[in-house]
């Protein structure tokens, strides 16, 4: 079988009891760096081969994974740290695994993301992670345009040299908004700021960030509380034409003249 198994963040205790059984159950571990996997490892007193997974190898990665587990051993896949795949190594894997039919499951445990959307106490209901922004300025814009309009919670990975950066282009792209940037998630120096996208963050960026900035707010329409008829009386009173005034009641309110016309074919 294989297994994803998710890691800690940052606290080596965030680790749940079935993923401490698996690791120790594996025949070999694919890690993203077997150096920072060795640290966790030895916390535990886990002693297993290790095999690296990362961006640069990973089809090749999932080659062995697969004939790993054909072979009827058992595989764990990290990553350094949170859930395998999410903005980590172990999509290709999955999507290898799939198409060679190879069944795989996962241990849950940490996520970065979600820790940070719950210590920012921005709306939780609904929301999207879009993990690191591009490191190019037009692919960056092009983006964040795509969601300037979205009413949900939006998240973001930002390493420490890039927060001011970020920051700034979710200002362009957005406006005012409000943010919150959490850092140094389950450490000692945990930390959750909000601040107003305008003003930015104060200080030197450290350690590996995650922005939470709020969705766009729904603005009150000057005829949203207004009947269709008051709504056409609104631009008579204007001096509008009559038929310019359905037109643009219809405009408005996004249906079809034919439809307001009838509606206020006494007027």
């Amino acid at each position: 079988m294989i297994s994803f198994v998710a890691t800690p963040i940052g606290n080596l205790k965030d680790i749940t009891l079935r993923a401490l059984e698996v690791l120790r159950a594996a025949d070999v571990i694919f890690c993203e760096d077997t150096r920072h996997t060795l640290k966790l490892l030895s916390a535990y007193e886990i002693r297993k081969p290790l095999s690296s997974c990362h961006k640069f190898n990973e089809r090749e990665a999932a080659e062995k994974i697969l004939a790993a587990s054909r072979e009827g051993k058992e595989v764990a896949v990290v990553s350094d740290a949170g859930t395998p795949v999410v903005s980590d190594p172990g999509n290709l894997v999955c999507r290898l695994l799939r198409e060679a039919g190879e069944p795989y499951t996962v241990i849950p445990g940490a996520c970065a993301f979600v820790s940070a959307l719950v210590l920012s106490a921005l709306p939780a209901d609904t929301f999207t992670f879009l993990g690191f922004l591009p490191d190019k300025a037009g692919e960056r814009r092009a983006l964040l345009a795509l969601y300037a309009d979205a009413r949900e919670t939006l998240l973001f990975h930002s390493a420490p040299q890039d927060v001011k950066r970020d920051i700034a282009s979710l200002f362009e792209a957005f406006g005012e908004r409000r943010a919150c940037a959490v850092r140094e998630i389950t450490k000692i120096h945990e930390e959750s700021v909000p601040f107003l996208l305008s003003q930015g963050l104060e200080g030197e960026p450290r350690g590996e960030y995650v922005l939470v900035v709020e969705g766009a707010r729904e603005e009150k329409r000057p005829f949203a509380d207004l009947s269709v008829r008051e709504h056409v009386q609104m631009y008579l009173s204007e001096g509008m034409e009559k038929m310019e005034a359905i037109k643009r009641t219809a405009k408005d309110r996004g249906v079809p003249k034919s439809e307001i016309y009838r509606e206020t074919i006494d007027l």
